[in-house]
């Protein structure tokens, strides 16, 4: 039977996972792993956001990157893969970049937890005001170029993060809202002397954090997580 492991983890919450209705912003490295962990988990609503096309640079990281996907909309080859782990899944698309013009596109009080994979320091920075602003469980995805290694990964509030300039931009965006910077954050803190301007990355350290991010999220729906 499918689910019948976890099941055996979380016994009676089972259906409370199962009910869960998850928005996830960006499914690129991080987020395809993360909508992956938590359909495995057997969440059973869940919306997917991203307007990017599959590129054969993304094959490194990507769980949906293949040579057969390339140039498929991401949001189209995921969902099928969803729907694949579990065709009871509802799921949702939308195929938009977001931000002010677009993020009214999508109910944000429809959610118990938002999902925030964006790239975008602009729509991360929006995401979050909208979430706090609407009390919507949030939890976001701080860098994961030029980190190779998984030990330095961690849970925190956004407002104890060190050595990783896209959560340090990301603080000084916020620091007007305090409710802002306490939300928790996947990030590592390894620092790194690279330089360049395209962000290097590998197959390990991406799919890590998604895989936090869902660890979060059923955690905190045990009532079992930790404070950050």
């Amino acid at each position: 039977m499918e689910f019948a492991r976890f099941k055996l983890l979380v016994n009676d919450k089972f259906l409370k996972i199962k009910n869960l209705n998850i928005l996830v912003i960006g499914v690129g490295g991080v987020g395809g792993y993360a909508v992956e962990s938590l359909v495995r988990s057997g969440v059973n609503n869940i919306t997917i956001v991203d307007y990017d096309t599959i590129d054969i640079t993304n094959i490194n990281r990507q769980i949906i990157a293949l040579h057969s996907t390339i140039g498929k909309k991401k949001i189209d080859v995921l969902k099928t893969r969803i729907l694949d782990i579990n065709p009871n899944c509802n799921v949702k698309i939308f195929d938009i970049f977001y931000e002010e013009a677009t993020k009214d596109k999508i109910n944000l009080l429809e959610y118990d937890y938002i999902v925030d994979c964006c790239d975008s320091l602009k729509s991360k920075e929006l995401l979050i005001r909208e979430a706090i602003k609407n009390n919507i469980k949030i939890i976001s995805s701080m860098g994961a170029g030029f980190k190779f290694d998984p030990s330095k990964i961690k849970i925190t509030k956004l407002k104890n993060t060190n050595y990783d300039k896209l959560a340090k931009a990301l603080r000084n965006k916020l620091k007007d809202n305090k409710k802002c910077l306490e939300i928790p954050v996947v990030f590592s803190d390894e620092s790194s002397s690279i330089k360049s301007d395209v962000i290097g990355s590998n197959s390990y350290i991406p799919s890590i954090f998604g895989l936090y991010l869902t660890s979060y999220i059923i955690n905190d729906c045990l009532e079992e997580n930790n404070e950050v």
